[in-house]
């Protein structure tokens, strides 16, 4: 009967902490809806659902860059484009070919 009752309360263990994170995200949204147009939250939007891991690291730095007072007004959808491509900005290798 213990055996039993362990699988159960990892499970509630998880499941506590999945909802934790949830709540976590929901409270980080609505914090950064604040600063940002509807246009740039629909982009935002879009980055969630394209690539999680750099929606995270967007959301971190709209945040940090609100409680630092970096934000005047609100973010609108170019600038957070810009935002964007400075974080995902790669310089491009190139290849040199040298003749003998």
């Amino acid at each position: 009967m213990a055996q039993q009752q362990e699988p159960d309360a990892e499970r509630q263990k998880a499941m506590q902490q999945r909802m934790h994170a949830l709540q976590v995200e929901q409270q980080k949204r609505l914090a950064v809806k604040r600063y940002l147009t509807v246009g740039a939250y629909e982009r935002l939007m879009n980055v969630r659902v394209a690539n999680f891991e750099l929606y995270s690291q967007l959301v971190d730095l709209l945040l940090n860059m609100a409680q630092s007072q970096r934000v005047t007004g609100q973010i609108t959808e170019d600038q957070l484009k810009q935002i964007l491509s400075r974080l995902t900005y790669k310089k491009e290798s190139t290849i040199e070919f040298k003749h003998k």
